[in-house]
């Protein structure tokens, strides 16, 4: 999940240059001919089903990626359970309490990192995503994907960020792609960014169309973000394989904590309705 703090500098850029572009106006991003193939509801209590979803935990002892502050829990309610219709990643400042396990990396927060990867994947789409987001300084929630192909490094093997908020900008939704040739550690990555000025206080739908030669992202069928493919170097475009989905929250950060970690806003929670898949039918 790495990232750069100068997004509207890039977001700019590419706009500037065509290799991304922010569009308004409805449209149906789950075209007619797509049939459902995958759904989580969260209807019922407890945790996460586990033929749907696995907690992605290996860099606790480490450290995470970007100087983010959190431990992933595993299987553990207070920071991922299914109530009331919907999924609950929780952030929590529980230091005391996350000392105990074994792969704790001294952090300070708790958090939840799911995902898909060993359960379900896809090459091309549409993905939708039903979710409130936490507003609070230093949360950084994000549903994104990575490619399955363990074996290519990122950024060579490809992220397609359908939604990253950081909490010191409330309301301000950023969608990215990251390949081998475009990415933060460059400074070319392509991306764009939408307001969603009830991002935190109300649900949105957080939208992907994936085919082999356009990606679109979009809220509430609101297009914020679209880039053709660019040429057939992979190096440009590694979104032709198997990639799954992740939720999480982070916490602080090169980037969610660039202004700092505000005790009072944890616990933060991203609230999930729904996340749902579909292929075109006869693919």
């Amino acid at each position: 999940m790495p990232r750069s703090v100068s997004r509207a500098a890039i977001a700019a850029l590419f706009m500037v240059t065509g290799g991304s572009s922010a569009i308004a106006g409805p449209e149906a991003v789950i075209p007619a001919d797509y049939a459902l193939v995958w759904a989580d509801e969260f209807d019922g209590s407890g945790l996460p089903d586990d033929s749907k979803w696995a907690y992605d935990t290996e860099n606790n002892k480490r450290g995470w990626f970007n100087n983010e502050q959190q431990y992933y829990a595993d299987h553990r309610a207070e920071n991922a359970r299914v109530e009331n219709g919907s999924l609950i990643i929780e952030a929590r400042a529980d230091r005391a309490d996350i000392a105990k396990f074994g792969d704790w990396g001294q952090q300070q927060y708790s958090s939840a990192r799911l995902r898909t990867l060993g359960k379900a994947s896809w090459t091309y789409g549409a993905v939708e995503v039903r979710a409130k987001l936490p507003c609070g300084r230093g949360t950084w929630p994000a549903i994104w994907m990575l490619a399955d192909d363990k074996t290519t490094p990122w950024p060579d093997s490809g992220e397609i960020d359908i939604m990253e908020h950081v909490g010191f900008d409330p309301g301000k939704i950023h969608f990215s792609l990251h390949t081998k040739n475009g990415n933060f550690l460059l400074h070319t990555e392509s991306t764009a960014q939408k307001t969603v000025s009830t991002a935190c206080t109300e649900m949105h739908r957080y939208q992907l169309r994936w085919t082999p030669t356009l990606i679109v992202i979009a809220v509430d069928d609101q297009r914020g973000f679209s880039m053709k493919r660019p040429s057939l170097k992979r190096a440009d475009w590694p979104f032709d394989g198997p990639f799954h989905i992740l939720l999480n929250i982070a916490i602080g950060g090169d980037w969610g904590g660039a202004q700092g970690i505000d005790p009072a806003a944890l616990p933060a929670r991203m609230e999930v309705d729904y996340v749902r898949v579909y292929q075109k039918q006869g693919s």
